[in-house]
């Protein structure tokens, strides 16, 4: 498949006019009030660390609105539990473990990689110390699993199902953490390949979006077939969602992101663009490229020299292109899908969504 070079006009109009896809908006409010009865302790101070973590309150434990992230994975499990024919409502415990897991994870990350804000507002461990961070996390992880349970308690007639669907995540999660692992240890390196950065990514980020597309449709039918293509075209679409990210991480707007142009460069990330340039960079960008990453720390001119060198090498051109290409990958493959067209179109509309998003 070739890739697309550059972003047409018609595209970046796109880009301006993009809002969040009706998916994303349909199942909100029973996901958020699913959480919720999940995270209703309160005789524990962790259990307001969660829900400040979750968007639902500030840091002294006032409700607040509007801070949510966009709950992709367990809207996308119940979207695929529904469109293959099943109740939406089985898939519902799934769905929260996948949010659960998901927002674990970021509290780790934001340790491992000293993130001070996210969505605009402090990290956890910027608010309360790693330690208490750390804690809450591993209590999101565990409120996951019980998710999970109640499955059992909720259909003990369909043991099997849950099972597979208790298997599925486990080993999405165990996934996540060898990618996370991954993408830690390249860190600063100069050699990393383009098959080593896609393992990471198909891992860190690939495996949790894959399994709540996989997951969903599970909990909706018994075929196969049906099941496979929810598997792969879940792949197709963990790339896409982390090559944009990628993007966002060298390119995004600060408004947007909540973060500084340039972040990853600062981080020293081996992200697809790094990777990118250090491959395709001409002899002198590749050699400046090495120096800038053997410094202890990077600043503006730093920030700048690298991306006047991925100018040069055609990057950002190249990892938009690569993310159309798994988009165009992950509907061809929903496309094999025996399913009425409402969703098919629904799907489109979500996968070129990730493809451009601007957060």
């Amino acid at each position: 498949m070739i890739l697309r070079r550059g972003t047409s006009p018609k595209l970046e109009h796109e880009k301006k006019l993009m809002t969040s896809p009706e998916i994303l908006d349909r199942y909100r409010d029973i996901i958020v009030n699913t959480l919720k009865a999940r995270i209703d302790q309160d005789h524990l101070f962790v259990y307001d660390m969660l829900r400040y973590c979750m968007g639902w309150s500030d840091k002294d434990g006032i409700p607040v609105n509007g801070v949510m992230g966009k709950s992709l994975r367990p809207s996308l499990c119940l979207f695929a539990c529904e469109a293959v024919g099943g109740n939406m409502r089985n898939a519902l415990p799934a769905a929260a473990s996948l949010e659960l897991i998901h927002n674990f994870s970021l509290i780790h990350d934001e340790i491992e990689d000293f993130d001070e804000t996210r969505h605009h507002r402090p990290t956890l461990w910027a608010l309360w110390g790693i330690n208490k961070a750390l804690v809450a996390g591993n209590v999101l992880r565990i409120v996951a699993d019980q998710s999970m349970e109640m499955m059992r308690k909720n259909d003990d007639k369909d043991t099997e199902r849950i099972l597979k669907g208790v298997e599925l995540l486990t080993e999405a999660c165990l996934e996540m953490i060898e990618g996370q692992y991954m993408d830690i240890s390249f860190e600063g390196r100069i050699d990393i390949t383009l098959n080593q950065y896609m393992s990471m990514i198909s891992r860190k980020t690939g495996a949790l979006i894959r399994c709540s597309l996989h997951l969903g449709a599970v909990m909706g039918t018994e075929n196969l077939r049906t099941l496979e293509i929810f598997r792969r075209t879940g792949t197709s679409l963990g790339y896409v969602f982390q090559i944009r990210d990628d993007i966002l991480g060298i390119w995004g707007q600060e408004e947007s992101t909540g973060k500084p142009v340039g972040i990853d460069i600062l981080r020293k990330k081996n992200s697809l663009p790094i990777v990118h340039a250090m491959d395709k960079a001409d002899s002198k960008g590749r050699e400046r490229l090495r120096e800038i990453y053997s410094l202890q720390s990077l600043g503006e001119p730093e920030v700048l020299a690298v991306l006047d060198i991925m100018e040069q090498a055609g990057t950002r051109d190249y990892a938009q292109g690569l993310a159309h290409q798994y988009e165009e990958e992950a509907l061809k493959s929903f496309s094999d899908a025996m399913l009425p067209d409402s969703y098919k179109f629904d799907f489109g509309v979500l996968s070129h969504f990730l493809a451009v998003r601007e957060y």
